[in-house]
């Protein structure tokens, strides 16, 4: 029970901080980077928190990501905007597992909230914070999913958003943002070249940039992963986390929900291994971490079947390469055919189809399984981060056609 009843709040967000360099500021006004040029991170009276909410009290609320609302950034309740994300599955997969030599593989299931990926979660949770701080007006380059999420957040909330992507992200991605009412633009580039369009009409035309890490809201919408996880599980860790890595935001969104449960005393000491996973044909990440640096270099010509996860170079990298180190986990890069023959497998074996992004961490778990790095008795979990469905291009389909009356061959 609560010890000060007179403390009581929707949420404990005290301050926002510089990840590099620690500077302080405001979190009741509109912040993009700190002057350092790194991304800044919401801060929680966690010694307050920890007195006026338990773990069995959250257990009892509604089954969705605001049921964590005392260390998420948005202070009242009739701010919260919402489509009922949250609570995605945990499933256990024992079959592909015994391929794998794993004795107990699980994933969670991302694809199943609302727009069919993990983004709806810091959608929400931004969008929900830009219209409580006034913002009116969003914009963000995105590589498909981000974008989708956003622009139908913001359309809940009735803001007014630009979405720019590469032309070759998936159509299914510009369809969402599209009927979602943003102004949607292509560029014949990558994310980065995206990004610099963003940039100028941030400067001229008055939007807020929402880009990845360049507002710290978004992270706290992708810590409730960890969260999740964590009440699943009993209010502890698994050994091992997989998860796909482009921008980084959602590795560290579960490195940070880590520390705060362990602050706030909702789990033990013990941290899973962290497991930052890539794509042979942009792992700048990985690379960083092979050499022992601090942060990344730009990978060129980037390119790979998991569109999700080709960031040449993350804005947060150090805090991934951090979330990484401290937890004993690694960083490693798996080819396409890897991360596709993944993804047949496991909808062959488990009835699951998966985005390639998720499918690289089963690749990246069956070599660390064969290198020894991964035990047979690990608990190891995998963050699928969106649909299959949302990626049909990764799956040759040909068919046999049948004229009328056929029959069926034996």
């Amino acid at each position: 029970m609560p010890s000060e009843p007179g403390d009581l709040r929707h949420s404990y967000l005290d301050r926002l901080e510089c990840g590099r360099c620690s500077a302080g500021y405001d979190a009741a006004v509109w912040q993009g980077l700190c002057t350092c040029g790194s991304p800044l991170l919401a801060r929680y009276d966690l010694d307050l928190a920890a007195k006026q909410v338990a773990t069995d009290e959250i257990a009892g609320r509604p089954p969705t990501l605001w049921r964590y609302h005392e260390i998420l950034p948005v202070l009242s309740a009739d701010s919260v905007v919402s489509l009922g994300e949250g609570m995605t599955p945990l499933i256990p997969l024992p079959r592909f597992g015994a391929q794998l030599g794993i004795s107990n593989l699980q994933i969670k299931d991302e694809g199943l909230l609302p727009t069919g990926s993990f983004k709806a979660r810091g959608a929400a949770v931004g969008v929900s914070k830009a219209r409580e701080l006034g913002v009116r007006r969003i914009a963000m380059p995105t590589n498909g999913n981000a974008g989708a999420a956003w622009a139908t957040y913001a359309a809940r909330a009735g803001l007014e958003s630009l979405i720019v992507m590469p032309v070759d992200a998936p159509a299914i991605t510009r369809a969402e943002c599209a009927v979602s009412g943003a102004r949607l633009y292509l560029v014949d580039g990558l994310i980065g070249d995206a990004g610099a369009i963003v940039a100028d009409a941030v400067a001229r035309l008055g939007y807020a940039d929402v880009s990845t890490l360049k507002e710290p809201y978004r992270i706290e919408g992708k810590k409730t992963m960890g969260l999740e996880l964590f009440e699943q599980i009993g209010w502890r860790v698994p050994d091992v986390i997989l998860y796909p890595t482009g921008g980084g935001v959602g590795l560290i969104g579960i490195w940070k929900a880590l520390r705060e449960c362990q602050a706030l005393g909702w789990i033990g000491p013990k941290l899973p291994r962290l497991v930052a996973v890539q794509a042979t044909g942009c792992a700048p990440i990985v690379r960083a971490f092979e050499e022992h640096a601090d942060t990344s270099e730009p990978w060129p010509d980037a390119r790979t079947i998991a569109f999700g996860i080709t960031v040449p170079k993350a804005l947060g990298d150090f805090l991934v390469l951090r979330a990484v180190g401290e937890t004993g986990g690694c960083a490693i890069a798996v080819t396409d055919e890897s991360i596709l023959g993944a993804q047949q497998r496991l909808a062959r074996t488990e009835g699951m189809f998966i985005c390639p992004e998720g499918a690289a961490c089963f690749a990246a778990a069956e070599r660390l399984r064969q290198t020894g790095w991964l035990g047979q008795d690990d608990e190891v979990v995998v963050v699928n981060t969106g649909a299959g469905i949302k990626y049909p291009t990764t799956v040759d389909v040909q068919v046999p056609v049948l004229s009328k009356g056929a029959t069926i061959p034996a």
